[in-house]
């Protein structure tokens, strides 16, 4: 859920603390592999493929 779709102060807060440690963790990430990470579909291709090699489509056609 976004920030603003929250329907609450806390669950606003909630989400924008979210938002901030995933930032922050995409960001040490990026430190230590000494390159930027993939965005939007190659990214989600790239964390698929990383945990057993296979992508994706191929799992789901299985």
């Amino acid at each position: 859920m976004g920030v603003e779709q929250a329907p609450t102060a806390k669950g606003k807060q909630a989400a924008k603390g979210l938002k901030q440690a995933a930032a922050k963790d995409e960001r040490k990430t990026e430190a230590d592999t000494g390159r930027p990470l993939k965005k939007g579909g190659a990214r989600f291709e790239e964390r698929s493929k990383s945990s057993d090699g296979k992508s994706a489509g191929t799992k789901q056609k299985i």
